[in-house]
């Protein structure tokens, strides 16, 4: 099989599955290979000693909430001695935005491979909102009394809802709302209303309590980013569908921890390729400058893999006003990608470009050639756990996570 063959097969793959949503359940008893001491967190491999500030705050506060510690001071010194796992969530069908730390008695989102072919499951945790959060370091109490009402009310809730419906096609909703101006990723406001017509009302329905059924659809509808979780899901479910295939440099996964930025690529295994983050470079919040920022953190890239977000820019001009820019940009952002991608999806289509699907399957060979790395859109995290989000901008991939894959590509298929 040759290298365009193996391409066609992992791009129609990806852009193939079908993502449903179908439930709402505890990490444990789902993704595979969890525990109850270990940490899921974003990006490739990362051992405590070398993870940023908003990644250490996450993981004390995820301790903090399993009972693991009784302390942050305590937390931190379990980890630093070795008494707890982590592992990348990418290793275990799993996908979390920011820190993305997962601990074991979290609720996830379930999602679902619906095509005959497929079968494959993805997870992601549920999203807590704005402001001091889990994912940006934070874990004040007031940060872990909203994870305990999201695990204890939210995540129930959901997973009644979900239970009497017969999924969420989380395709459908991408793709009608790339035509309502989001990109997928930093930009879901029509993503997440439509999340919320659609749940509204099974929530009605499955839900008895009058008191939880509004506190559950207004933490939904008052959350731009509701939808944004399960999303990463879907696009982990469409990437990882498209992995595996022999011969094929189609890029499956694309992932930040805060220090390293990693991918890695269908026919080249398990084995992450990665160098040192890039910090993004957009607009700051009030009081908040470049020098604040951390390096690149989150696996909400995925997004940009499966063909959304970043190289779908040129559907949302109104993103322009949080990442920066102006909307010819974001237009010239998508063009762009098409030069390095392997195909136009077909499901995901921009009425922008006269309704052109979005530049799908990032080519390893085609970036280096072409010396184009992808555009993803991203939020800023600050560089001190706890800070949270201080905007908003663009990053790019470090070049050498490309070419470190080419060359070991070249060395397996002995080019």
């Amino acid at each position: 099989m040759d290298i365009n063959t193996a391409n066609a097969i992992a791009v129609e793959r990806m852009m193939a599955a079908r993502p449903m949503l179908t439930g709402v359940a505890t990490a444990r008893e789902v993704i595979p290979g969890m525990r109850d001491n270990l940490l899921l967190h974003a990006g490739p491999p990362i051992d405590w000693a070398r993870m940023p500030g908003p990644l250490r705050g996450a993981v004390v506060g995820a301790m903090l909430f399993e009972g693991l510690a009784r302390s942050g001071d305590e937390a931190a010194g379990m980890a630093e001695q070795g008494e707890v796992d982590f592992a990348p969530c990418h290793e275990h069908a799993a996908v979390g935005p920011m820190a993305g730390v997962t601990s074991a008695s979290m609720k996830v989102y379930v999602v679902e491979n619906a095509t005959p072919s497929g079968g494959n499951r993805a997870y992601s945790n549920l999203n807590e909102g704005y402001g001091k959060v889990l994912r940006y370091g934070a874990y004040s109490e007031e940060v872990l009394q909203r994870l305990r009402w999201m695990n204890d009310v939210l995540g129930p809730a959901l997973a009644h809802t979900l239970a009497q419906s017969s999924g969420l096609d989380l395709r459908a909703l991408i793709a009608e709302a790339l035509h309502m101006g989001d990109e997928g990723h930093n930009r879901n406001k029509a993503g997440s209303l439509l999340y919320l017509k659609a749940i509204a009302p099974l929530i009605a329905s499955a839900v008895r309590d009058n008191t939880v059924q509004a506190e559950v659809l207004r933490f939904v509808g008052d959350n731009a980013l509701s939808v944004l979780n399960p999303v990463m899901a879907a696009c982990k479910a469409m990437t990882d569908a498209a992995h595996g295939v022999e011969g094929s440099t189609i890029v499956t996964a694309m992932a930040r921890n805060g220090a390293d930025f990693g991918i890695r690529v269908s026919g080249l295994g398990e084995r992450w390729f990665t160098a040192p983050a890039e910090v993004p470079v957009g607009l700051f919040f009030s009081g908040f400058t470049q020098a604040d920022a951390n390096p690149d953190i989150g696996d909400s890239a995925i997004t940009e893999t499966a063909g959304i977000g970043g190289f779908a820019m040129a559907t949302a001009p109104a993103i322009v006003s949080f990442v920066g820019g102006t909307p010819k940009d974001a237009l010239n952002a998508t063009l762009e990608m098409y030069e390095i991608t392997a195909a136009e999806h077909k499901h995901f289509s921009m009425p922008a470009l006269d309704f052109r699907g979005t530049p799908t399957g990032i080519d390893i060979r085609k970036v280096v050639e072409l010396g184009i790395a992808p555009r993803i859109n991203t939020g800023i995290a600050h560089r001190q756990a706890g800070v949270g989000q201080v905007g908003a901008g663009l990053v790019r991939p470090p070049m050498a996570v490309f070419e470190q894959a080419l060359v070991a590509y070249a060395e397996r298929y002995s080019l």
